[in-house]
């Protein structure tokens, strides 16, 4: 459990853990691992604020005056299911991030991707969860990021992700209600993820540091793998957001080609603009 701790402590999510799993640890993390920690970044925003709130820095600067991550509608989640689905996609392009960037050798930064979710949407969705019935499943993004913080195994680390997608499908299975079609709810959170992936690819134009890159390639990556599970309703619903989708998906293989950041950017960054754009407007229609 020690390795834990000091894990959290370095990354600055012990006091936003306290109160969940480090609390099961029956005191052990001791007032150390709460007082160096940074306070969790904001929720209930609206998407694209930065995942530290509204005109706030999100992870490191990252994100910046609507730029960035953006924030979970958690007040909405418990109710509105797109913004249910937004929570767990924010939390699996973090996940799905991690696990390509530690198979491409780069240890410390799989480790923070696998632990941010738990304190940027996890804590804050407890009380969303509790109230649909999901287990807490945030032990298992530490258990993760442990993994890949000690260097073990890519197939080790690629357990301990598939055990995080496990908990996530079980999580969308109890998604509240509303009476939304699937195929739009779908389309709602896919236009989400091409979104805020489009805000990274801002950020990173004047941000040379990996984090940022990593989590608009992660953003990227879940818009592309919900779409593989949804394109066909989405089409038979909404064709013209379907080929908006199609386009911008295209757009984004040029922006995020790997999980490793190219030395150069790959498009100009208002092509990507303009293709989230008409993926948000086809959506809305």
């Amino acid at each position: 459990m020690n390795s834990k701790i000091k894990l959290w402590t370095q990354l600055g999510l012990g006091t936003a853990l306290a109160g969940g799993m480090l609390s099961a640890c029956g005191g052990e993390a001791g007032e150390g691992a709460r007082t160096e920690a940074a306070a969790p970044g904001e929720s209930g925003a609206a998407a694209g604020e930065g995942e530290g709130g509204a005109g706030g820095e999100g992870e490191g600067g990252e994100a910046a005056g609507g730029e960035g991550e953006g924030g979970v509608a958690v007040g909405d989640a418990a109710t509105d299911p797109v913004a249910y689905g937004i929570a767990l996609a924010v939390t699996e392009a973090h996940v799905v991030a991690a696990r390509d960037a530690y198979a491409a050798g780069k240890k410390e930064a799989a480790a923070e991707m696998f632990a941010h979710p738990a304190a940027e949407v996890l804590v804050e969705m407890d009380p969303v969860f509790a109230k649909l019935g999901v287990a807490d499943f945030k032990p298992l993004l530490t258990e993760a990021s442990v993994a890949a913080s000690e260097g073990r195994s890519t197939a080790e680390v690629g357990k301990a992700y598939d055990r995080i997608i496990a908990a996530l499908r079980g999580a969308a299975g109890k998604a509240p209600d509303s009476g939304t079609s699937d195929a739009k709810v779908a389309l709602g959170v896919i236009a989400d993820q091409i979104e805020r992936a489009s805000a990274m690819y801002r950020t990173i134009a004047k941000d040379d540091r990996y984090e940022p890159y990593l989590d608009g390639y992660g953003f990227a990556k879940v818009a592309e793998s919900a779409f593989a599970d949804s394109g066909a309703a989405i089409k038979a619903d909404n064709p013209a957001a379907h080929a908006r989708v199609t386009e911008a998906l295209g757009v984004l293989k040029q922006a995020y080609p790997a999980a490793t950041r190219p030395a150069r950017l790959g498009i100009e960054q208002g092509a990507l603009s303009a293709a989230s754009s008409k993926v948000m407007l086809a959506a809305a229609g």
